[in-house]
């Protein structure tokens, strides 16, 4: 592939979650509404100070087409979650709200893992009560405890989607080994975990997905600190097809297979806008296979 011009697209723009939920590949990310310092100082610990701010980048992003919305019990503990349903219910039939449970938040700056089989179906419960749903589009368990047997976690959310409760079910920063094993209980639609061109430490796991026609949302999908160089590989190749460094590693991530649907999130409607335009961003296939190499050996920088 290295040195052609030709456009490269791995896929459709779409892709259909569990095979029956169709959704825009690039989706948002509710995480970042939760507080409002700085993004490298916020805790995710409690609702923005200024909600209806935050509710209008919600409504702007449905507006731009995104139908993938992703929130969690445990960002803003339930409030980003009633974030979502204050913004954005009567929800448009198209629009997908994936949301995940199974870490507490015993303190601001404190994220365990809760795989009790009774606390996940209480706060599954908790999670339809603050969406204002009777079925939760997604449902993903947020990090798997080790002090749980996995096949306990995996089959308390089995019990959901057999009560109608639940629609699909997802993991969150899994191994192929543990997503294996709980394909023997159940079916699982997403994974969940970061990935972005400058970390790669879940490329296998993608290409299990592929293979296999799970949805992959990749959270963290910027790159934070490599893309922010003004002199790196991602703002050379925007400079060249004029477009922005962000715009280049979400596009990165739409090239990489069509089951990556990469989530990222702002609390800044210009910001919106400007990630979901990479939508409509073509790289060759000299700028994938550059881009690649020259974050392949690298540790993340965030």
């Amino acid at each position: 592939m290295g040195g052609t011009e030709r456009p490269v697209r791995s896929n459709e723009r779409t892709f259909p979650i569990g095979g029956d939920l169709p959704v825009r590949r690039l989706g948002f990310g509710a995480m970042r509404l939760s507080d409002s310092g700085p993004s490298s100082s916020s805790l995710v610990w409690s609702a923005p100070e200024d909600p209806e701010s935050a509710r209008a980048v919600l409504r702007r992003a449905v507006d731009l087409g995104v139908d993938l919305i992703d929130t969690a019990d445990a960002y803003g503990v339930g409030a980003n979650e009633e974030l979502v349903a204050s913004a954005l219910r009567p929800y448009p039939d198209r629009v997908v709200i994936s949301t995940k449970v199974g870490v507490v938040r015993p303190a601001p700056t404190e994220w365990v893992p809760m795989g009790r089989p009774e606390y996940l179906k209480q706060q599954a419960e908790l999670s339809l009560r603050r969406l204002g749903v009777e079925q939760l589009d997604l449902l993903f368990l947020h990090r798997i405890d080790p002090k749980v047997p996995l096949a306990d976690q995996i089959g308390a959310f089995k019990e959901l989607k057999e009560a109608g409760k639940v629609r699909h079910i997802g993991l969150s920063e899994v191994s192929i080994e543990e997503l294996e094993q709980a394909e023997r209980i159940t079916p699982v639609a997403a994974v969940q975990s970061v990935y972005n061109v400058a970390d790669r430490r879940n490329e296998a796991v993608v290409d299990y997905c592929a293979a296999r026609g799970i949805a992959f949302l990749a959270y963290f999908p910027l790159a934070i600190g490599a893309h922010a160089r003004q002199d790196g590989p991602l703002a050379a190749v925007a400079e060249e097809i004029g477009a922005t460094p962000s715009q280049v590693a979400l596009s990165w991530l739409l090239h990489r297979d069509a089951c990556v649907l990469p989530i990222p999130g702002t609390s800044s409607v210009p910001h919106l806008i400007e990630n979901q335009a990479a939508a409509d961003i073509e790289l060759t296939a000299e700028h994938i296979d550059r881009l690649s190499g020259a974050f392949q050996s690298q540790t993340p920088l965030y």
